[in-house]
C-alpha cells in the first residue's frame, strides 16, 4: 500500500468518525451549526456510494457521481454560510440555480471547471464568514477553526488544479503526491470539525 492510499484510507476513517461525532452531538448544535453535520453526512454518503459501486458492482469509472458531488457540496456549504451570515433568503435562488448548473451537462464546460467555480464561490463564502467572525469578537463562534480549514482546503484545491493544468510534465505518481497534500489538508479539516464536536456540551 503506497502513501497515497494510506492518506485516502486515513481520510475516509476521519470522515466516518466525523459523521459519527456529528450525529452524536446533533442535539447540542444550534440550528445553523447543524449544517456542518448535513455537510459531513453528504460527503460520507458520496464516499459510501463510491465504495459500494467499486466493491459490490465492480464499477471502475465513478465519473457519473462527480456532478452530484460538485452540486451537493456547493449546495450544503453555501446554505451553511447563508444561514451563518444571516443573508437574505433570496440568496438561495442563485445558489439553487448554480447547484442545478453544476449538476447538468453543459457543452463546452467540463465538470472539472464547474468544480473550480464551485470552490471559488465556497472560498468567497468562507472568507467573508471568517472576516465577520474576526471583526465581531463578541461572537463566540465555535466553528471558526472549521471555517478556516474549509477556506484553506478549497483554496488549495483550486491552486493545485491550476498548477496541474499548467505543468503537464507531471507523471501520474507526481500528480498523486501533489493531490495527497490536498487530501492531508482535507484530513485536517475533518479533525478540526471532530475536535469542535468533541468540545460541545450536551
Amino acid at each position: 500500500m503506497d502513501i497515497y492510499q494510506v492518506i485516502v484510507y486515513l481520510n475516509n476513517s476521519l470522515l466516518v468518525i466525523c459523521a459519527f461525532m456529528g450525529i452524536l452531538k446533533y442535539k447540542a448544535l444550534k440550528n445553523t451549526e447543524k449544517w456542518y453535520v448535513y455537510y459531513i453526512i453528504f460527503l460520507f454518503l458520496i464516499e459510501a456510494l463510491s465504495k459500494i459501486y467499486m466493491i459490490c458492482f465492480k464499477v471502475k469509472d465513478l465519473g457519473f457521481l462527480f456532478p452530484y458531488y460538485v452540486s451537493g457540496d456547493f449546495l450544503m456549504l453555501a446554505s451553511l454560510f447563508i444561514r451563518k451570515l444571516n443573508l437574505s433568503k433570496l440568496g438561495y435562488v442563485p445558489v439553487i440555480l448554480l447547484a442545478g448548473f453544476f449538476l447538468v451537462e453543459t457543452p463546452g464546460i467540463s465538470y472539472e471547471i464547474k468544480k473550480v467555480i464551485s470552490n471559488i464561490l465556497i472560498i468567497c463564502f468562507a472568507g467573508y464568514a471568517l472576516l465577520m467572525e474576526i471583526r465581531n469578537t463578541e461572537i463566540d463562534d465555535r466553528f471558526m477553526a472549521a471555517d478556516s480549514l474549509i477556506f484553506l482546503y478549497y483554496g488549495l484545491s483550486v491552486f493545485l488544479f491550476f498548477l496541474l493544468r499548467q505543468i503537464a510534465t507531471f507523471s501520474i505518481e507526481e500528480a498523486g503526491m501533489i493531490w495527497s497534500v490536498n487530501n492531508i489538508l482535507c484530513g485536517f479539516m475533518y479533525i478540526s470539525i471532530i475536535y469542535t464536536f468533541a468540545r460541545l456540551k450536551k
